[in-house]
Order: structure tokens, then sequence, then C-alpha cells
């Protein structure tokens, strides 16, 4: 046990290694190109007064003299009154695409409806980290300089902590720690980096999404019910987390119902899938309460009229051209081509998931397994998040009694003509390694990813798939799966390799020069 517990601290550490190092690569190659090429778009760096002179924090507020509604210290001062003008031109410009919305929410609130496109749990976190932490660097670089400095080093280390954090989940699921670890090395480097190190939602949406499905998983599900709601004020899609509640109430109803008991989870994965939707649902009464109710518009918006006053998918469909279908031109053809390789990337990742469960769990054994499945969530077996993703083998007493009582009743049932259909289903093997793929635990995961996989493809912008995509773990087991695979596999697994390093310079050279990437 010891010996477990230190080996698994040992990976945990060169994760943690392995995702700073990541970091430090994908922040010289934007320094990098940035010097070496001018930007296409310079407008980033234009920055209008907030409309109201309350958004913005007063000169007391960002370490100046009194000056009550003069706005933040970058707008009481010019630039040639700042201690380190150069420096905060590089870090203004770099701000660049979705950076600049969230920059100017964190600085002057949600100012315009388009606005409301950007959830708020990143442009508060901003806000709050520069007027603490680096509230002493405003006289220096100025208040917006300030602001992107704080969203770089919030979703650098948010980042890092989420690669744990999929470590942690990936040993809990897939429970072997080669996969796990070669499976986060490829996240630490996937083909999205660029935006998991620039002012974008998508590292705080990891690390809460990742975050709380490790406890989910690990049976603390108050802790990942309040990181899942987190993730969902991070991105829209973090609200489909609340899915995974609901397959775990599922899966204990179904188990009740076979023993004749009163099928209670179910209600209890109602209110936990609501709680995650929460915070979506808030901001959206938050959206409707300002534009809607108190906005200056002397006609009230479409959406107001509608009969569930939905402003973010107004947003979407009528300043970005979402919805079904709606993006398949002929002239959007070099978009789908940059998204085909997460997309194939994607539907591999399925398929492959998907003839495991059937080839280890055909119709006949289902049953049981998730029988089996329930027994262990009922019986506690998940509490004590730490000791089961670090000796994934050893079941607690609890557990061991569960699986004595399924064996049981298993026995009892079997008749001779099913005992050799069952010896013969269940005697089919997986390659070493693949045991923990072949959970029924893994079946959601591959729900979520092939609904993400299809709203990507056939609703949203394609091109957004790339970064979309990137936080779904099953694309990461998949590729550590074909790394490791047979020679037969190997030509694919080095155009994973090939894939992943061409997008992160591909990634940060366009990206961070304000030419479109994804």
């Amino acid at each position: 046990m010891a010996k477990a517990k230190a080996k698994a601290k040992g990976s945990t550490a060169h994760v943690l290694r392995v995702a700073l190092f990541s970091r430090v690569i994908l922040l010289t190659l934007i320094a990098l190109w940035r010097l070496l090429f001018s930007p296409y778009d310079t407008s980033a760096s234009l920055n209008p007064n907030c409309l109201s002179s309350s958004s913005s924090p007063s000169a007391t507020a960002a370490g100046g003299g009194g000056g009550g509604g003069e706005g933040d210290g970058s707008r009481s001062s010019p630039p040639d009154a700042l201690a380190l003008p150069s420096a905060a031109a590089a870090i203004g410009s770099s701000v660049v695409w979705d950076g600049v919305y969230f920059v100017r929410i964190a600085e002057c609130g949600y100012e315009y409806e388009q606005s409301f496109a950007f959830l708020p749990l990143l442009p508060v976190a901003i806000s709050l980290l520069s007027r603490s932490v680096f509230a002493p660097l405003i006289p220096l670089i100025g208040y917006r300089a300030v602001l992107a400095l704080s969203g770089y080093v919030l979703n650098n280390a948010a980042f890092v902590f989420a690669a744990v954090y999929f470590y942690r989940l990936s040993l809990l699921i897939l429970k072997d720690e080669a996969t796990a670890l070669r499976a986060s090395i490829l996240f630490s480097f996937n083909p999205a980096s660029v935006f998991y190190s620039s002012i974008y939602s998508e590292s705080l949406y990891a690390l809460f999404s990742l975050g709380g499905l490790f406890y989910l998983f690990s049976g603390a599900k108050t802790v990942a019910m309040i990181l899942l709601a987190l993730s969902g004020s991070a991105r829209s899609n973090g609200a489909l987390n609340a899915g995974y509640f609901c397959f775990q109430a599922m899966l204990q109803a179904y188990g009740a119902i076979y023993q004749k008991r009163k099928p209670i989870a179910i209600a209890a994965g109602v209110v936990q899938s609501l709680f995650v939707f929460v915070p979506f649902l808030a901001f959206q009464a938050y959206g409707y309460l300002n534009i809607c109710l108190i906005g200056n518009s002397y006609e009230p918006r479409p959406w107001c009229k509608a009969k569930i006053p939905l402003l973010y998918g107004f947003i979407q469909s009528h300043y970005w051209g979402v919805g079904f279908l709606r993006y398949f031109q002929a002239k959007q053809l070099p978009n789908f081509l940059l998204a085909s390789p997460i997309l194939s990337l994607a539907v591999c990742s399925i398929v492959h998931y998907v003839s495991i469960l059937y080839r280890k769990f055909p119709l006949s054994s289902m049953h049981k397994e998730i029988i089996y499945a329930a027994e262990m969530k009922s019986m506690g077996t998940n509490e004590g998040s730490d000791d089961m993703w670090i000796s994934n083998s050893k079941l607690s007493s609890k557990s061991t009694r569960a699986d004595h009582m399924v064996r049981q009743r298993k026995q009892e049932g079997r008749n001779g003509a099913q005992s050799s259909q069952d010896k013969k289903s269940m005697g089919r093997t997986l390659p070493d390694g693949m045991q923990g793929e072949s959970s029924i635990m893994v079946l959601p995961f591959i729900l979520h990813l092939a609904f993400m996989t299809f709203t990507a493809f056939f609703v949203m912008h394609v091109q957004v798939a790339t970064r979309f995509l990137s936080v779904s773990p099953p694309i990461y087991w998949f590729a550590s799966y074909v790394l490791a695979s047979p020679s037969s596999y190997k030509k694919w697994g080095y155009l994973i390799c090939v894939y992943f390093v061409t997008y992160i310079l591909l990634g940060s050279l366009l990206f961070s020069n304000f030419y479109p990437f994804t």
C-alpha cells in the first residue's frame, strides 16, 4: 500500500512537471511569434472608456489617489505616466480574439447584448485577482494590462491543476497507471493548447469539469456538485455535466428496481443535476433583467418576447450565425478541414469504446454489470477518493461484501445453459491495460463526447471543435491506447503526435498574431 501511494504521488508530480513545462513552451512560442511577426489586426489595442464610470475601479481602488468616477489607473494616467509603458503596451496588444471580450467585461461589466455570450466566471476571477494580488502593478503598467496579466496567470495555473485532475480521473476510471499517465501527457500538449495559455475560458472549464468528475466518481458528490456548477459558469457546455449525475442516478435506480427497493436515487439525481444548471440559468436571468426589464432600449429585443427568453441561444444565432446546418456552405470547407483531425479522433474514440463495451458486455451480461456497478455505489465503495485513486486494485471491506452479494446472486440464478453462455461471453479477454476501459463507467464519457461531437459538426462553427472537444478525456484515452498498441498501429500513433505538435505550432503562430485559427 505504501509503495502504491508513493508511486502514485510520483506520477502525479510527474504530470505536474509536464503540465508546467507545456505552459512554459506555449508562452515562449507565443512571445517568439509576436516578436518575429506583425499581428494581422491591431484593433485589439483600442480600448474606449467604459460606458459607465462606476464599472471601473476608482483610482483609490486601483492603488492611486482619490477621484471617484475618473476610472481605473490606466484611464486616469496617460501611457507616458506609467513606469513601464512598453510592458503595458506589449501585454495589452497580446489580448486577441475572445480575450478582448473577457478583459472588457472584467473592466467594464456587461455593456452590450453580445457580450452576454461570454459567461462570468473568468471575467469575475480576473477582476478579483487584478484588484487584489496584482493591484500593486497598476501604477506600473496600468489597469488593463494588469487585467490581461491576471488572466494569463490564472489560466495557465488553472490548466496545470486541470492536468493533475485529468490524471487522477483517468487513473480512477481506467485503473491503469501507464495509460492514465500517457493520456495526461497528451492532454498537456493537446492541439488546442494555445487557448489554455490565453485569456479564454477553457482552462477554468477544464479545471472544474475534470475536478468535479473526479470527485463525483470518487463518491464526494457535494464537492462534485459545486465544481461542476462552477464549470457551468465558465462555459455554457458545462451545464451538460449534469448528465453524469443523471447517469449515476439511473444506474442506482436500475439496481433498486431489480432489488425491489424504492428508486430514491432518481430524486437525488434530479436535484444534483439541477444544481449544476443553476449558474447558467441564473446568468440568463441576469441578462433578462438587465436587457429586457431595465435596459435603455425603447423597443424590447426580440428574444425578450419569446415564451422561453433564452438570451444565450439568441446571441449565438443572431450575432454568430450558429444553428443546425447553417455552417454547411462551400466557403466553409477550409474550416471543416481544420476541424477534421479532432473530429476524426473523437469519432474513432467513440467507436473504439463502444466496441469494447459491446465485446465485454453483450446484452446478455450488461444487466449483471449494471447491477454490480449499482451495488458498488449503494455500498459506498467510492468514498475516500484518495485511497481509491491511489490503490486502484484494492477494495474496502464494504466493496468486498458487495462483491460477494452480487456473485452469490449470480450463482443462485444461473442454470446450466446460462452458465455456459456467461462463461463464454465473460471469458473474452482484452489486452492488458484495457480492463478499466471496458468498465461501464466509461459509458457516460462516451455519451457526452458523442453529443459534443454531433453539436460541433452540425450546429456550431465547426473550426471551434478543436478547443470545444479538447477537454474530453476519451480522446486522450484512445490516443494513449493507440500509442501503446502493437506495431500495426504505430503509424497512427505517429500521426496523432504530428497532429498535436503541428497544431501547437500553428495555433501559437496564428492565434497570437490575430489570424484565424479556431
